[in-house]
């Protein structure tokens, strides 16, 4: 979901810095590098990956005041990718089953898809407390064994996640924003078979690269 289909990275990545730097005294600057390059699952394991070392009942502390800062602000005022209601219209006509696997928390997800219209294009919302988006991956990948599978995102952890399970297509959303700027370079040197800074030619790229499931398969 997030730097991926709604365009909110620049919002979270600042929230997340000044939770890091309020809570664990790093410097903002050191605080922002340290999410953007842990993103792509949630926020609580991030820091347990990020400090090892702190109370894990603290660490949940932290996690829930940064979830508060987005369903509060961050979330209230994000916005979709200009490219995705288009790109999402394109995929369900061409006869794509689409989920959403994300770090953050379900609920929130469900508000911006419903706000913004674009909820009934999705099959499935697995989120934080469904797992990690490794785990979400896998329990998508049994649920429709038979069919070819897609994962686009736009971190590290999200093309790892997808590259060593069977029959997934990688695709990466690139981005310049200031601070943390991810090429398709990168994405494709992560795993990603395809990347770009949009995914409007995303449709077309699956047309010509994997096989297209016909009607709803598998649903």
């Amino acid at each position: 979901m997030d730097g991926t289909l709604v365009d909110d990275m620049l919002g979270i990545g600042t929230a997340a810095a000044k939770v890091i730097h309020d809570e664990f005294g790093t410097s903002m600057d050191k605080a922002l590098v340290e999410y953007y390059s842990t993103t792509g699952m949630p926020f609580e394991l991030q820091l347990r990956k990020l400090y090892p070392d702190e109370d894990p009942q603290e660490v949940h502390r932290i996690a829930r005041l940064f979830h508060d800062l987005k369903a509060k602000g961050i979330y209230s005022e994000a916005a979709l990718f200009p490219d995705i209601p288009d790109v999402l219209k394109t995929l369900k006509e061409d006869g794509w089953i689409m989920a959403v696997a994300t770090g953050a928390e379900r609920e929130m997800a469900d508000m911006i898809f419903q706000r913004d219209g674009v909820s009934h294009y999705f099959d499935d919302i697995l989120g934080s407390r469904e797992g990690t988006k490794d785990l979400h991956l896998k329990q998508l990948l049994k649920k429709r064994p038979n069919l070819p599978h897609v994962m686009v995102g736009d971190a590290e952890f999200d093309m790892k996640s997808a590259k060593g399970l069977p029959g997934f297509f990688v695709a990466g959303r690139a981005t310049d924003l200031p601070g943390w700027a991810v090429t398709p370079a990168q994405l494709k040197s992560w795993g990603a078979d395809w990347a770009d800074y949009t995914l409007t030619e995303l449709p077309a790229v699956l047309e010509k690269m994997v096989p297209r499931p016909r009607g709803n398969l598998g649903r």
